[in-house]
């Protein structure tokens, strides 16, 4: 099977995200980047995360041509596509509707460095783009728009979107900004001042202690260290 190990990941995955409370029912989807090949394999369009085998999982080019694989891929099959276009480090993307991300994002307000773990989206501030329908061209669009040097984006009236080095990264990202999200809701719900935002001085501090957390040889700006 094509891209085997990379839709077994994805399936895993998905259980986690599911699990998690990242999505709900058929929401999200995941995929995987393999640049030997330029192949993506991409959780496929409205089937639960449980019930999700390897073989469901979709193997296409950027280009949307499907190479491997029965199933309709992932509704936003194109806004993975473009973010591997953009970001070409990235091996993984993960795209939820988290309770509170979505919520800032139904507000059209960016993610703020409340919390320094913000740092590991490289960014001080994470953007929200534009709305767009979902599954759309325009929707890809307006995130390559918006992205910039973020691995993150929040998507008006609809979620998140994460990338990452790995699928590994690109869903601890997730569960970060989520996380993150959560303080900044919070905050503007109880405190007077809205909760106080680190400086960029201070999260850039964050992210040059990022790249030798863990288990990290070398440092490497491109893989979110955290």
């Amino acid at each position: 099977m094509l891209m085997e190990e990379a839709r077994k990941q994805i399936v895993e995955y998905g259980k986690q995200m599911s699990s998690a409370g990242l999505a709900k029912g058929t929401a999200g989807n995941i995929s995987v980047y393999d640049e030997r090949t330029g192949y993506m394999a991409i959780s496929p369009s409205g089937i639960g995360y449980f019930e999700t085998k390897p073989e469901d999982i979709v193997v296409m080019t950027l280009d949307g041509m499907i190479i491997d694989g029965n199933r309709k891929p992932s509704s936003e099959h194109e806004l993975h596509s473009v973010i591997y276009k953009i970001k070409p480090e990235a091996r993984g993307v993960v795209h939820t509707h988290s309770k509170y991300c979505t919520a800032l994002a139904c507000m059209r307000e960016p993610l703020k460095a409340i919390h320094y773990v913000l740092a590991s989206t490289g960014v001080t501030e994470v953007p929200c783009a534009e709305y767009a329908t979902f599954g759309t061209h325009e929707l890809a669009e307006q995130v390559e728009k918006a992205m910039g040097d973020s691995r993150a984006v929040l998507l008006a009236n609809h979620g998140l979107v994460t990338c990452g080095v790995s699928l590994t990264k690109a869903f601890n990202l997730a569960v970060s900004c989520e996380f993150c999200a959560e303080m900044q809701w919070m905050c503007e719900c109880t405190s007077e001042n809205k909760g106080v935002i680190l400086t960029e001085k201070e999260m850039e501090d964050v992210m040059l202690h990022f790249q030798s957390y863990g288990q990290v040889k070398t440092p490497d700006k491109n893989n979110g260290g955290y």
